[in-house]
């Protein structure tokens, strides 16, 4: 059956391959982003492309409005906009630990409020929360991007208890280290936050480690990411969470299995 599917951060990685092969099935699909330069390939395809800023209102309000307007649904949403920002909670800037909020859960949570109603109306609808290994783990310098993850997992499945009455599910992805520039531009940002200064030597070594395994053949294509995003969307029957790419499985088995104090010393391995 033919879906209508609205995908945020739809001008590169994952949600870009997601739209591509959800619109090769058929489905009617939205990609919204900031950057609508960036999905000019996506429209030549067929594929709507939407603005979309996720730390302004009106931006959001506008965003699904324009969908409703055209379509009067919204069967799955898949919230996939976000961005690691880096760097020691000493140096980074509240300013900024804000804004990786905003996008990465607030923003998501507003869109998610919006198109709800709608999806209650219809007594069905799919919530696809984009996370991470991070939102199991955690990682020297990422205490701000990890916290937006830790949070958006717990939110989901809140999420899903609320909504599961009214034919609505909710599920959450979480990627391990994808071939996309995420983690080159993650560890630039280390490095100009907390590249001087008091943490200098050990954020470099960081920045230096993620840079050289974001930049290895060790890292999952993103169309493999793109294809579960995708498979995810449209099958009848979707698992709570699914894990996928490098490290993702074996990163949360040692986290949940292992002590703080071990886990501690592998992940300090990154620092010497």
């Amino acid at each position: 059956m033919k879906k209508i599917i609205l995908i945020t951060g739809g001008s590169s990685g994952m949600g870009k391959s997601a739209a591509y092969l959800l619109n090769e099935k058929g489905h009617t699909v939205y990609a919204a982003a900031r950057s609508v330069d960036e999905m000019k390939d996506l429209e030549e395809k067929g594929i709507h492309i939407v603005y979309l800023d996720l730390t302004e209102e009106k931006s959001i309000v506008s965003c699904v409005e324009k969908v409703l307007a055209a379509e009067n649904q919204i069967d799955v949403l898949i919230n996939n906009a976000g961005y690691g920002s880096y760097g020691a909670v000493e140096d980074v800037s509240l300013e900024e630990a804000k804004r990786q909020f905003e996008v990465n859960l607030f923003g998501l949570a507003r869109i998610t409020q919006l198109v709800l109603p709608k999806m209650r109306e219809q007594k069905s609808g799919r919530i696809i929360n984009i996370s991470s290994m991070a939102g199991k783990i955690y990682t020297p310098f990422g205490a701000w991007y990890h916290a937006t993850k830790h949070a958006l997992e717990g939110w989901s499945d809140c999420l899903r208890l609320e909504v599961k009455d009214f034919g609505i599910d909710v599920v959450v992805i979480q990627p391990g280290g994808i071939k996309t520039p995420w983690g080159e531009i993650a560890a630039e940002n280390l490095k100009k936050t907390s590249g001087d200064g008091a943490y200098a030597t050990i954020a470099n070594k960081v920045a230096d480690s993620m840079h050289e395994t974001y930049t290895s053949d060790r890292l999952t294509d993103v169309d493999v990411l793109g294809k579960l995003i995708a498979k995810t969307a449209v099958t009848s029957s979707p698992n709570r969470r699914y894990a996928k790419g490098f490290m993702a499985k074996p990163a949360m088995f040692l986290r949940k299995w292992l002590g703080d104090a071990l886990f501690d010393k592998i992940m300090r391995t990154q620092m010497k």
